[in-house]
């Protein structure tokens, strides 16, 4: 703890100096980083889907100079430090807790656990929050659907059993597949949209993250796909040239070797 506390000293220490001295970091705004943020929480999120723990342990630290620098911006225009944050989070923390810090038995359910804090936070701020007022408008469309979800879910708003979520699924399938008949775009997309709604909701019930699940499948296809490039250039022909068929034999021996 003595080390963990003089390390976070030092980093706080350094940020103050580079606040002064370095060009750079002198002219950063909130605005500023903000990108630079998003940036760093997607190399962290990458670092965890590789399991590189020595690349988490790289990214957090880069996530942690960022929170860091905004508290210094805060507290150079007088309206938080630090100190503010953390005592804020130790506070919500404690707060949305009470089965740990107070007296409520959820009798050992996460379940309960995660609808007793979704009906807290609609509490925290003196009047009626709406559900999904928390919900980032700017966040990426598949990973805001799912917290979509999770937080109606909290509340009571989710199928008795995770099984039905499957005729909802055939249901949005049969309501696309009849608008592809029709080839009217608008709809197809917001069909497809329902879909795409409804197996990020298969997933959440299935305990399956559909960001990590799909972003799987990318790796994987991005692996296949450079197999397949690779053994075309070393046998001397260009891809524009070559037949579906010839492509399907390579994909076939990639997906054989990731199995060997």
């Amino acid at each position: 703890m003595e080390r963990n506390l003089k390390e976070f000293k030092h980093l706080l220490d350094i940020m103050d100096e580079l606040r002064v001295k370095c060009p750079w970091d002198k002219k950063q705004t909130l605005e500023s980083l903000r990108k630079l943020t998003i940036e760093e929480t997607y190399e962290l999120a990458d670092a965890i889907l590789k399991n590189d723990l020595q690349e988490v342990k790289k990214e957090l630290g880069d996530l942690l100079l960022h929170i860091v620098f905004y508290a210094k911006i805060g507290s150079e225009k007088a309206a938080f430090d630090i100190g503010d944050v953390l005592e804020a989070i130790n506070k919500k923390l404690v707060y949305r807790h009470p089965h740990v810090f107070g007296s409520v038995d959820v009798n050992g359910s996460a379940r309960k656990v995660e609808e007793n804090w979704e009906a807290l936070k609609l509490k925290e701020k003196g009047r009626k929050k709406q559900v999904l007022e928390g919900v980032p408008a700017a966040m990426p469309a598949l990973v805001k659907s799912n917290r979509i979800q999770e937080k109606v879910s909290g509340v009571g708003f989710d199928w008795e059993s995770r099984e039905q979520v499957w005729d909802k699924v055939k249901e949005e399938i049969t309501e696309l597949e009849k608008e592809i008949e029709k080839c009217d775009n608008d709809k197809m997309e917001a069909e497809f949209g329902d879909l795409f709604f409804a197996m990020v909701n298969a997933a959440r019930l299935y305990n399956i993250d559909p960001e990590a699940a799909l972003e799987r499948t990318n790796h994987k296809f991005i692996k296949r796909f450079n197999y397949l490039e690779n053994q075309t250039l070393q046998k001397g022909k260009d891809l524009h040239e070559m037949s579906l068929a010839e492509m399907d034999e390579i994909w076939e021996e990639a997906k054989k070797t990731e199995r060997s």
